[in-house]
């Protein structure tokens, strides 16, 4: 007997589990939205099966400007007690999109913004097909991903009605933004003696880094942001987040500044589960009503 309970377990575990513990989540994985020197640029839509808000959170896959690929699969797993960011982002109703970008050394920074913006224009013109609001968008990203973030939250665009390609007449605004540890301006590290080898993206003509710079951006229409960011990070300093919060408060743009005492380029046990909820606490305060991008004034 229980032999035979034994492998009725086993077989309910391997026929059953699996199936339901999927249901939580559906995963359309690689997306193309884009091609560049041959290859496709993609992302993938993660979208919850349980209490969808119709609201997406964008994570920018970058660090370094280098983006990677996983099966995403892999990163929004089947149903776990401890939830990663990823799968606490579902698990509040998000649809969870994972943009990827041209990446370093083969491409460089301004590629990289032109990139994710493009995704942003293909998220949205496709806002029905994954059954999202077009109008609740929020971004994410850490380092150089939160670089990224901070320039689709300062540098979106109402799109081109004119524009020769069609998808550059879809906006490129997004509506909430969360940053963590995010270089902001990066007009001392283009060409940089020492940070240039090792990260190979800022390598480009010194007079773009401008407008690579989502401090000089800043606006009376950036989407409200929040920035996570270590009092000891030697590799981006506090600086970049607290100018960029000085600029934002400067433009009456909502902006609130978490600074982690004794962290350094990440946040370990506490603080990075603190520094996690206040991501998703930050997008279920500012995505849950639907706010039109159609914001016209840049200056």
């Amino acid at each position: 007997m229980n032999k035979l309970l034994t492998c009725c377990l086993l077989l309910l575990t391997f026929t059953v589990s699996p199936a339901l513990a999927e249901e939580w989540r559906t995963i359309r994985p690689d997306v193309i939205y884009s091609h560049k020197a041959g290859m496709a640029l993609t992302y993938d839509v993660i979208r919850p099966t349980r209490n969808p808000n119709g609201a997406a959170v964008l994570f920018m896959v970058s660090g370094g400007w280098v983006s990677i690929w996983a099966p995403p699969e892999s990163v929004v797993r089947p149903e776990q007690k401890n939830l990663n960011l990823f799968e606490k982002i579902v698990d509040r109703g998000y649809t969870l999109i994972l943009v990827r970008h041209g990446s370093s050394p083969w491409f460089k920074v301004p590629e990289a913004i032109a990139d994710v913006r493009l995704a942003i224009r293909h998220i949205r013109k496709h806002a029905n097909d994954y059954q999202i609001d077009p109008d609740r968008i929020g971004v994410c990203g850490g380092s150089a991903g939160g670089h990224l973030a901070l320039a689709l939250g300062t540098m979106g665009d109402d799109g081109d009605p004119d524009a020769a390609v069609e998808l550059e007449k879809t906006s490129s605004r997004v509506q909430a933004v969360v940053a963590w540890f995010p270089p902001t301006d990066l007009r001392t590290y283009v060409n940089h003696e020492t940070l240039s080898k090792s990260f190979p993206a800022l390598v480009f003509p010194n007079d773009q880094a401008a407008d690579a710079s989502p401090l000089l951006a800043v606006n009376r229409h950036t989407p409200p942001t929040l920035l996570v960011h270590g009092d000891k990070d030697e590799l981006v300093p506090l600086f970049h987040s607290e100018k960029f919060h000085e600029a934002m408060q400067k433009a009456a743009a909502k902006c609130e500044l978490i600074v982690m005492k004794g962290a350094a380029h990440g946040f370990p046990g506490e603080q990075g589960q603190q520094a996690e909820k206040s991501l998703v606490d930050w997008f279920d305060n500012h995505l849950k009503t639907s706010t039109p991008a159609t914001a016209t004034d840049q200056q």
